[in-house]
Order: C-alpha cells, then structure tokens, then sequence
C-alpha cells in the first residue's frame, strides 16, 4: 500500500488501481460541518489532490465563502501553487464574492442567475474535456452560501435546480462533484429542500464534527466518511454501505488522521 495514502485517502478509496481515474468521478461528494468543527480542510485536501503534478485532472471551485488569495494562502502551505495552476488552466477559479448571485435581475433570456452560472460551468467542462481529455472536478465552498445569496428569489428553488444541473455533470460527462455545507446553520428552521436533496443524491457523505468527549488539546476533531456504494447486480436491489470514523489534528501545513487511541 502506497505509504503517502492516509484515512482520508484510503476511505474515499484512493487506494484502489484505477487507469488514468480517481475514484471520485462521476460522483457527488457532500462535505458537512458545524460551527465547532470545520470542513474546510478537506475541501482543501481534495484540491491538492486534484491539482497534484500526478495527476491530469482540472478543477472548477466556486467560491462563495472566501477570495482567491485564501485558498492560495492556505495550498501553498500544503505545496500547491493555485496561480500557476490556473496558469496551466488546470484550475478554473469563480470568485462569487466578486459577482452577483440574486436572481432579483433576470436576463433576457428570462434564464435564473444560477442557469447562466451552470451553462457557464456546463461549457468550461466541456472544452477541457474536449481539449486536455481530463477528468474534472466542480468544487462548491459552499452550498449554503449560495441559499443565502439567493433569498428573496422570485423563485426559492434556484438552488435546488442549480444542484441539479451540476449532478447532471457526473452523468453526463463522469466529473466529480464536491459540496460543502454548514449544516447546524438549519438547527432552528425546516431544512431546505436543496439540502435534503444534497444528502439524497451524494454518493459520500463526509462530516466533520467535535469530539464526543469534548475538547482535546492533540486532537481536533472528528470524520465519518459514508460511501453509499453501488446497488448491486444480483437482482435484490441491495446496496453496499460503508461507515469510516476516525480523528484528525490540523497541522500548519497538513492534517493527522488516526484512529481513536492510536495517535503516536
């Protein structure tokens, strides 16, 4: 087994003998997290992985929670240059603090904001795919953001017809979609229908959370990665879950995963 593989890795089955494929393609992967915890290292831990020098695949990150510089920031730290990325056009990078998300103007086409967004995704994967013959992956940071900057739609379910369109990709083209979403921010209210759907449609489910047992000076935190796995083709219609729980502790320039008790 490849040593520079951790829990992460070897859950989303990075571990696997795939040709020229990640195990992700062509699936949705759902990442959720609450104020005490943080998802967004490994948000960031499957940026790196998509950009490495290894690999041949490109990224589409739509970010609604933070600029450009961040991200740059935070992977340079993790040895990932996202400038000269996006220089080799590996990275395509939609700064949404920049643009408007508010359907309040339509446009002439009478299309929602989030319909020219997606045909403007729709179109960028497939001339890389056309072009470099890459698997791409769409990165969303993050899908509650995006509810919120659609309140006050004429039509509240922009959202839910943007996540739609995007998981079309996994079909239609075999690319990986990613999402975080806070998901305590609904603790006090119905849960969305976009969120509801979102866990409905990921095929892995990953959620950051505090410890059980509370704060913990060596450990930050835990992970519970779910693959919902393939329906199998006996005729049963049974399907193939797996549950992973392990621990990690954010480092300045990466994350320790380990099992509860055998952190050295």
């Amino acid at each position: 087994m490849d040593r520079s593989l951790n829990l992460l890795d070897l859950a989303l089955g990075f571990d696997q003998e795939l040709a020229d494929s990640s195990p992700l393609c062509g699936k949705l992967v759902l990442i959720e997290d609450c104020v005490e915890t943080s998802g967004s290292f490994v948000l960031h831990q499957l940026m790196k992985r998509v950009l490495s020098p290894h690999s041949s695949e490109a990224l589409i990150f739509l970010a609604f929670a933070r600029p450009f510089s961040h991200y740059d920031r935070v992977l340079r730290k993790l040895g990932c240059n996202l400038a000269t990325q996006k220089t080799n056009n590996r990275l395509v990078f939609f700064d949404m603090l920049m643009m408007k998300c508010s359907d309040v103007e339509e446009t002439k086409d009478n299309a929602s904001a989030v319909a020219k967004l997606f045909r403007e995704i729709q179109e960028i994967v497939r001339k890389l795919c056309s072009v470099a013959n890459s698997n791409v992956t769409v990165m969303v940071d993050d899908m509650s953001l995006l509810e919120i900057a659609s309140t006050g739609n004429s039509n509240p379910d922009h959202v839910l017809d943007f996540l739609h369109y995007c998981h079309t990709l996994t079909s239609e083209s075999n690319c990986s979609l990613v999402i975080l979403n806070h998901e305590d921010i609904y603790t006090s209210m119905e849960r969305p229908a976009f969120l509801l759907q979102m866990v409905c449609l990921a095929d892995v489910v990953i959620k950051a959370e505090p410890l059980a047992s509370g704060l913990a000076n060596d450990v930050h935190g835990q992970l519970s990665v779910l693959n919902k796995g393939i329906s199998s083709n006996s005729g049963r219609g049974s399907s193939r879950n797996k549950l992973q729980n392990f621990q990690f502790r954010i480092k300045e320039n990466g994350i320790d995963y380990f099992y509860p008790g055998c952190r050295s």
